[in-house]
C-alpha cells in the first residue's frame, strides 16, 4: 500500500515543499524513515505510534517505511508529524478521502494532541504559492497562519478530530482569516517626557523620517538612553508588506505573540553589550536569526557602544550596507534580511565625563583615546548622524514649559515618509537611507549653492566617498521635512554638522 501527503520544511527563512511517501508491506515489522532526517525528524516514529495508541488507533503490524522527498534536502524538526501520521493513515485504509492539494503542518505529542510549531507563517505562504487549496495546522497555529490570504487554513486540536474531519464524522471549521487593523499602539515612554535636549530631538527626528543610523554621544545622565528608548513613539507605521516579512522572522524565533498573529509595531531591540557574534548576527547549526534580523524593519540600540566586543561591532558593518545577513553552514547558507535602524550611545571616556564643563574628567590622553579607538573608522563612517548630547541645563529640568509631544513629531515624520514613498514608487527602496549611488544624483538634486558648498566641505573636511553619500542622503530627508523639493545650502549644513564627532574626538586634536 502507497500514500504521498504533502508537507512543508524550513531552513532559516526560506520554507520548502516536501513530500512524505509512504509504502506499507508484508515484511518484518519496521518503522523507517528516511529522505536525510535529523533526530528529531526520527523522533517521530516514537511520538506517532505512542499518540496512535492514545487514541485507540493501530500501528499496522508491517514493513512500514516512510521517505521525506526530496531525499537531498535535510529536514529538521517536528513539523512533519503530522503529515507523516496522515501518510500512515492514508496507507493503513483508516482514510479513504482525496488529500491532493492539502498540506499538513505540526507537532504530535504522545496524547495525540497536536503541539504549535515556529516559521508556520512562511511555510503557509509558500503551500499558497505551490497552488496548495487547503493547510491543518495545530491549533494554537491556525492565528498566525490566518494572516495568508487565499488559501484555507484548519487549525487542529488532536488526531482524533484530524480523522473524524476526512471520516465525515465532524467536521473542522475553516479559520477566519486574520485581518489586521489600524495600529493603535500606546507607547509609555514620550519625547514631551525629556527636558531640553532640543538638538538631540531634532537630530533624532531626521533619523526616524529618513531611516538614517544615528550615534549619541556625551556624559552618564545627559539623557542618552533615555531619548533613544523613545524613538520607536516617533517611527512610521509599517506597511503591510513590512510586517509580513517581519512576523515571518519572528515566527521562525518562536516571537510570536499568539493574540497579535501580525507584527504591525515596528521593532525595538536592545540587546546587552556582553552578547556574541552569533546572538547578534545569529547561527546556529541550523543558522538562527540574530538581534540583527529580528530589528528587521525596526530599530535595533545599542548602549554603551564602547563596551561591546570589537569584533561583535565590526560585524554589523557589511548587514548595515547591504541590509541583509548572510550566513553560511555546512548543511547550506542562509540569508536573513536586516533593515535596519542603528542607533548607538556611548560615553567619550571611560570615567565618561571627558569635556564635561565641570572638568570631572580624570582619564589620561591616552585612556580616552583607547576608549574611542574601541570604535573603528569604518563603524563610525556607518553612521550618518553624529549627536553630541550635552549636560541638561538647569533651566530646562527645572522649567514647567511643555515640551513637543511624540504624537507631534511623529506627524513630521509621517509626512516626510510620504514624500519618500511617492519618490520611490516602483523601486525596492523605501526610504531615504536606503537610496542606492546609482539613484543618488536623480533623488538628490540640489542647487548650485549647495553643490559649492559641499564640494568646498568634501575637500578641507577630508571626506570619504560615503560620509559624502550620508551627507546627501541626510540633507535629503532635512529637505524633505522642510518640504523642499530641492537640496538647499542649508540643508547641506546642517547634514554636515551632524558629521562632526568623528574630527572633535576621533582625530585627537583634542587629546593632545
Amino acid at each position: 500500500m502507497f500514500a504521498e501527503i504533502n508537507s512543508l520544511g524550513l531552513f532559516g527563512l526560506n520554507a520548502f515543499k516536501v513530500d512524505v511517501e509512504i509504502e506499507i508491506s508484508r515484511g518484518i515489522p519496521v518503522f523507517d524513515i528516511v529522505g536525510l532526517p535529523d533526530i528529531v525528524v526520527k523522533e517521530s516514529r516514537e511520538r506517532i505510534k505512542a499518540s496512535m495508541r492514545s487514541c485507540e488507533f493501530e500501528f499496522p503490524v508491517a514493513r512500514v517505511m516512510v521517505n521525506l522527498a526530496p531525499a537531498g534536502t535535510r529536514k529538521s524538526g517536528s513539523v512533519h508529524d503530522m503529515a507523516i501520521f496522515m501518510a500512515v493513515m492514508k496507507a493503513a485504509g483508516y482514510i479513504d478521502a482525496d488529500l491532493d492539494g492539502m498540506c499538513f503542518i505540526g507537532e504530535l505529542s504522545l496524547n495525540g494532541s497536536l503541539r504549535p510549531v515556529d516559521g508556520v507563517l512562511p511555510m503557509v505562504l509558500l503551500a499558497k504559492e505551490e497552488g496548495m487549496k487547503a493547510v491543518f495546522v495545530p491549533e494554537e497555529n491556525a492565528f498566525e497562519a490566518s494572516v495568508a490570504d487565499g488559501i484555507e487554513i484548519y487549525g487542529v486540536s488532536d488526531i482524533k478530530q484530524l480523522v473524524e474531519h476526512f471520516t465525515g464524522k465532524r467536521k473542522i471549521p475553516v479559520s477566519e482569516r486574520f485581518i489586521p487593523s489600524p495600529d493603535k499602539t500606546e507607547y509609555q515612554l514620550d519625547f514631551a517626557d525629556v527636558k531640553g535636549q532640543n538638538t538631540a530631538k531634532a537630530a533624532l527626528e531626521i533619523a526616524a523620517a529618513g531611516g538614517h543610523n544615528a550615534l549619541l554621544i556625551g556624559t552618564p545622565g545627559s539623557g542618552k538612553s533615555m531619548l533613544a528608548k523613545r524613538m520607536p513613539s516617533i517611527l512610521p507605521d509599517m506597511t503591510f508588506e513590512e510586517s509580513i516579512e517581519t512576523t515571518k522572522i519572528h515566527s521562525i524565533s518562536g516571537m510570536l505573540d499568539p493574540k497579535s498573529p501580525l507584527v504591525t509595531t515596528r521593532p525595538f531591540r536592545s540587546p546587552h553589550h556582553t552578547i556574541s557574534s552569533a546572538g547578534l548576527a545569529g547561527g546556529g547549526s541550523v543558522p538562527r536569526p540574530g538581534e540583527i534580523s529580528i530589528a528587521h524593519n525596526g530599530l535595533l540600540f545599542l548602549d554603551e557602544l564602547a563596551e561591546f566586543d570589537r569584533r561583535t561591532l565590526e560585524i554589523l558593518r557589511q548587514p548595515l550596507e547591504d541590509g541583509k545577513v548572510t550566513i553560511s553552514r555546512a548543511a547550506g547558507t542562509v540569508v536573513y534580511p536586516a533593515s535596519i535602524m542603528l542607533i548607538a550611545a556611548m560615553n567619550p571616556c571611560p570615567c565618561g565625563y571627558y569635556g564635561h564643563p565641570s572638568g570631572r574628567c580624570r582619564c589620561s590622553h591616552k585612556q580616552v583615546s583607547a576608549y574611542l579607538s574601541k570604535i573603528s573608522g569604518p563603524m563610525l563612517d556607518r553612521f550618518d548622524l553624529h549627536i553630541e548630547v550635552a549636560p541638561v541645563e538647569f533651566n530646562d529640568i527645572s522649567s514647567n514649559k511643555k515640551e513637543e509631544s511624540s504624537a507631534e513629531i511623529r506627524k513630521r515624520v509621517s509626512a516626510a515618509r510620504d514624500i519618500q514613498n511617492d519618490r520611490f514608487k516602483g523601486t525596492h527602496i523605501n526610504c531615504n537611507a536606503k537610496i542606492t549611488p546609482d539613484k543618488l544624483n536623480s533623488f538628490c538634486p540640489m542647487e548650485d549653492k549647495a553643490k559649492e558648498f559641499i564640494g568646498k566641505a568634501f575637500d578641507r573636511l577630508g571626506l570619504s566617498a560615503r560620509a559624502y553619500d550620508r551627507i546627501l542622503k541626510v540633507a535629503r530627508t532635512i529637505a524633505d521635512l522642510n518640504g523642499s523639493e530641492k537640496i538647499e545650502k542649508e540643508h547641506i549644513s546642517a547634514a554636515i554638522q551632524f558629521r562632526s564627532l568623528d574630527r572633535k574626538y576621533w582625530s585627537g586634536e583634542e587629546q593632545k
